[in-house]
């Protein structure tokens, strides 16, 4: 009976988190006005008009490093909780709680080193 009520909390979060975004837009495209021009359709530059073409190649680094920061930003996120629980988890399971954490950061230096090694942190 237990485990049926938390299948029943997860499926209403999931349909909550399908359906609210599905309604907040649907009722915000009913409700905002829609007066479409050729003036409102121009690219806008802080107030100043376009000008040259839109198109800007960039280089591949900077999705490189924007990915990079990205993935350990979000290590950073899981570290943390486990950090603030370390007590209470290791008091009911013990020291694996501190392997599994040098695991997880054991990765993260793996994945470093490899991206190192191939250069990509070096700015040319």
């Amino acid at each position: 009976m237990e485990l049926e009520a938390s299948f029943l909390t997860i499926a209403w979060f999931i349909a909550l988190g399908i359906l609210l975004p599905v309604v907040a837009l649907t009722v915000g495209k009913w409700l905002r006005p829609n007066k479409p021009s050729s003036r409102k359709a121009i690219t806008y530059e802080s107030g100043v008009d376009p000008t040259g073409e839109g198109w800007v190649q960039f280089h591949v680094r900077y999705y490189l490093f924007a990915l990079l920061f990205v993935i350990f930003d979000v290590e950073t996120i899981f570290l943390y909780p486990w950090a603030v629980a370390y007590d209470s988890l290791r008091a009911t399971l013990g020291i694996w709680v501190l392997y599994e954490m040098l695991i997880f950061i054991g990765l993260l230096v793996l994945g470093l080193a490899y991206a190192w090694k191939k250069k990509v942190l070096k700015w040319e």
